[in-house]
């Protein structure tokens, strides 16, 4: 765990935050920009049954582009910094969930809005990678979008999960 214990910080003349004391904190949360279309129907329906356990920061909200318009909108995207940017892609790195959990509690903590990129049919170009904070792999297989973003979902509930030491997750 990164930090003291969140129940241990005030924020502010308030009440108890149960994460931080930085007031951007409750802004935060992951986007997830997706290639193809919206979600089918059974992923929909996975992907909300996690939704609705997640609590800010983790809060997910979800941007659909066009699997063509996907990668110029990328190559113009500024990359300020201000994002922490991961790329799901098979030639990433295979971390563990407590790491995920760790990485985007550091993300969260230093200010940076949680991006999450899901390409398209073709993947992410190499301008993309590079321009990413984090390459992450799921394992060196590759995964259709809608598992991926079931796969996202789920490990960013594990991560909430990992981060207040719930029951969910099992070492």
């Amino acid at each position: 765990m990164l930090g003291p214990k969140p129940s241990a910080l005030p924020l502010g003349d308030g009440p108890v935050c149960p994460y931080y004391t930085i007031k951007w904190y409750n802004l935060s949360m992951i986007r997830i920009i997706c290639g193809g279309k919206k979600h089918l129907e059974w992923c929909a329906e996975a992907c909300a049954e996690y939704e609705k356990r997640l609590r800010k920061p983790f809060e997910i909200s979800w941007e659909f582009i066009d699997e063509e318009k996907l990668l110029k909108k990328l190559s113009d995207w500024p990359f300020t910094g201000r994002e922490y940017v991961i790329c799901c892609d098979e030639r990433g790195e295979n971390i563990s969930s407590d790491e995920f959990s760790k990485r985007l509690d550091k993300a969260f903590f230093n200010g940076r809005e949680v991006v999450i990129l899901i390409g398209g049919a073709y993947g992410f170009n190499d301008f993309v990678r590079e321009k990413a904070d984090f390459v992450w792999s799921f394992s060196k297989l590759v995964f259709p979008h809608m598992l991926a973003r079931l796969m996202v979902c789920e490990q960013i509930y594990r991560a909430q999960d990992i981060k207040n030491d719930g029951h969910y997750h099992h070492e």
